[in-house]
């Protein structure tokens, strides 16, 4: 067979895999793809299989279909080179039973997504801080089952964290907090919405800490005062972002230096909501020449 005939019959699994398939090709298909992939031939199957084992992204979107535990299990099974796990679409059933052994093999994770994760334990925040020294970023939204001692471990193992979301982690108190804030001044975002025990004490803690910070998220933490806005505009001049939506004790009195510095602030000023229900009241907006 001349080189002409030989190149007609050239196959897509003639090309290399290693160096072109894995790195090149595979890794722009969804992960759901990758799984009806496999099904195609032996030879797919372990092409995917090499893929998998390889891969450093592990992320099904919220909207992809739902994978079953022995998939998940199957899939990351020999991979020891994970950087980014997101569990968001396996949160209904995946239990620590599947995690830890994931967790336990892949020691250079930097991002880990376990929002919404209700099956878990402690113990996968456990593993999680003994296992990943490079942790960098960590979702915990809605996992009522961080506690104290697991927060406490994470902090004094992970101490490069930049981002950490403690939405709706009802257990925390100022304590775990403060003691966070203290082993990971490196923090740039941070979420303690929708957390009732939150007091000033933990954001001045915060604030004194971490100096960093860009990203702070305080939605109703009802016990959060102006005192404690006033520290964080005082020791933090890199602060972008503050939410404190349904705060009641926070008032516009703290609130103005950080607009004055351009800090995004989710709660509109007085002026600014009484226009808006004017123009609601009027069915247009009223020409207000207003000098301040």
């Amino acid at each position: 067979m001349d080189e002409e005939a030989k190149m007609r019959t050239c196959h897509l699994l003639d090309l290399p895999w290693e160096d072109v398939l894995v790195p090149h090709i595979l890794c722009y298909l969804p992960l759901q793809h990758l799984v009806s992939l496999q099904r195609v031939s032996k030879e797919f199957h372990n092409l995917i299989k090499v893929y998998l084992s390889n891969c450093r992204t592990f992320h099904l979107s919220p909207t992809s279909p739902c994978i079953p535990r022995e998939a998940f299990c199957s899939m990351l099974k020999d991979n020891k080179v994970l950087q980014n796990l997101s569990l968001q679409n396996c949160s209904d059933w995946v239990s620590d039973k599947e995690l830890l052994p994931v967790i336990g093999q892949n020691q250079h994770l930097q991002r880990v997504d376990m929002s919404g994760c209700a099956c878990l334990t402690r113990h996968s925040l456990v593993a999680v801080s003994l296992s990943c020294m490079h942790l960098q970023h960590l979702g915990l939204a809605h996992c009522e089952w961080v506690d104290s001692l697991s927060l406490r471990s994470l902090a004094d193992h992970c101490g490069g964290l930049q981002s950490i979301d403690l939405t709706a982690c009802r257990q925390l108190k100022d304590d775990a907090i403060c003691y966070l804030a203290k082993k990971c001044s490196n923090l740039r975002s941070l979420s303690l919405a929708v957390n009732a025990n939150i007091t000033d004490e933990s954001v001045e803690e915060v604030a004194k800490n971490c100096r960093d910070l860009e990203q702070l998220d305080l939605t109703g933490c009802l016990r959060v005062r102006n005192q404690s806005i006033r520290t964080l505009a005082e020791y933090c001049p890199k602060l972008q972002s503050l939410k404190v939506n349904h705060c009641h004790n926070v008032t516009e009195s703290s609130l103005d230096p950080l607009r004055k510095r351009n800090v995004v602030i989710d709660v509109e000023p007085p002026l600014q909501r009484a226009l808006v229900l004017l123009q609601d009241v009027l069915g247009f907006a009223p020409f207000i020449n207003l000098q301040i």
